[in-house]
């Protein structure tokens, strides 16, 4: 049993330092003097320095979050009704729907957004923010209803049953009966919603215009005229971010916990 549970640890340090250990080689060479990623001579916060005052890498990241915050909500409040009505339904069409939803989820990225691109640009709508921010939402929808779903199956159907019973209305049965249950759920998809849109690069890559990037898009450029430190300091910026994002959620669902 000792020996199990060591191999067991040994496993999770492996696993842990084989995803974590680039992305702190990459923080810390964000303060190189060097200039690059070959040998640590020293200590500075030039490269921080220069990421600010780009502004045209602070506009993308301002436009980055913006896109992920609205798709992620968008997509939140679209899946979670959507889930509600999937859960209402027949069996088989419930399956149905469920079938069609989880091959979205699986589904190439390329794949998604070649199709985006050519109905975009089939129905003459220019691409940009708005073509992105669509594509976004699409795909983050099957990711909402995957988290809200299990959630909406573990409520107790007495539960509407006693509300109306009780006089109310559909309109109250969901706002003070079946939203409130479903909120661990709703959480986590937005959070889901918020993450993939954060980083996708497949999708984004095929309806970005000229006029509008996102990080993603942007590092990928820029990293094929060779990476600069300027790009370490911001991912050292957007890895602490994440931190603090995932640092909230779990207080968020703390406290949803504790209200039950």
């Amino acid at each position: 049993m000792k020996r199990r549970f060591k191999f067991e640890n040994a496993y999770l340090i492996f696993v842990f330092a084989l995803l974590y250990l680039p992305i702190f080689y990459l923080i810390v060479y964000a303060f190189n003097k060097n200039g690059n990623m070959n040998a640590f001579t020293g200590f500075t916060l030039e490269y921080f320095q220069a990421l600010f005052a780009d502004r045209r890498l602070i506009l993308i990241v301002v436009q980055t979050f913006l896109l992920a915050f609205l798709s992620a909500f968008i997509a939140t409040m679209i899946g979670t009704f959507g889930t509600i009505y999937i859960h209402q339904s027949k069996k088989k069409r419930q399956h149905t729907i469920l079938a069609l939803n989880n091959v979205l989820l699986v589904s190439p990225d390329v794949m998604i957004g070649a199709s985006f691109l050519i109905l975009l640009t089939s129905i003459g709508l220019k691409l940009g923010f708005a073509s992105v921010l669509m594509a976004h939402i699409a795909f983050s929808i099957p990711i909402v209803v995957l988290m809200v779903l299990p959630r909406l199956q573990e409520m107790d159907q007495d539960m509407i049953n006693a509300a109306y019973d009780l006089g109310a209305t559909q309109r109250q049965t969901m706002t003070e009966v079946v939203l409130p249950f479903l909120t661990p759920g709703i959480i986590a998809g937005f959070f889901m919603a918020f993450t993939y849109s954060l980083d996708d690069f497949a999708v984004t890559f095929f309806v970005t215009g000229n006029g509008f990037s996102t990080l993603s898009v942007e590092i990928y450029s820029r990293a094929r005229h060779g990476i600069s430190l300027e790009i370490n300091a911001l991912s050292a910026l957007v890895f602490m971010l994440s931190i603090l994002l995932v640092i909230g959620y779990y207080m968020i669902m703390r406290s949803a916990d504790e209200e039950k």
